[in-house]
């Protein structure tokens, strides 16, 4: 999970991750980086196999590289975070992307508002 913290369902969405007892990497490139994350996206170890990225300080194509030599094969742009750049390293790399949704639309359950996009999205066909 690469956040710069723009996006607080990231820090949800790592949470439930971890609940649902899978290993969350979580890479903190805010000005103020949450103590028990990575700094950068180097750090990481060799073998992820996803990478969830929700950052608008930066553009997310520039750690798509990063994060294939890390081993990451499939990249979720969180919602509003997709640019042509991360798109275009995708595709180069040969990387499956996901795009236009927020993690926590799948992850979340009962009543919230990740509930309500949830429920939404079925009914749209967008699920």
């Amino acid at each position: 999970m690469i956040t710069d913290r723009t996006k607080p369902a990231m820090k949800w969405a790592a949470s439930e991750l971890k609940n649902r007892g899978k290993k969350v990497y979580l890479v903190d490139l805010s000005g103020e980086p949450d103590p028990n994350s990575l700094k950068n996206v180097i750090s990481l170890p060799s073998g992820i196999a996803n990478a969830v990225i929700g950052i608008t300080k930066s553009d997310p194509g520039d750690l798509v590289p990063l994060l294939r030599e890390k081993g990451a094969n499939k990249i979720w742009l969180h919602w509003t975070t997709k640019t042509e750049k991360a798109l275009e390293a995708c595709q180069k790399l040969k990387l499956e992307c996901i795009i236009g949704y927020c993690p926590m639309m799948y992850l979340g359950s009962g009543l919230s508002i990740h509930g309500v996009h949830r429920m939404i999205a079925k009914v749209t066909g967008k699920y």
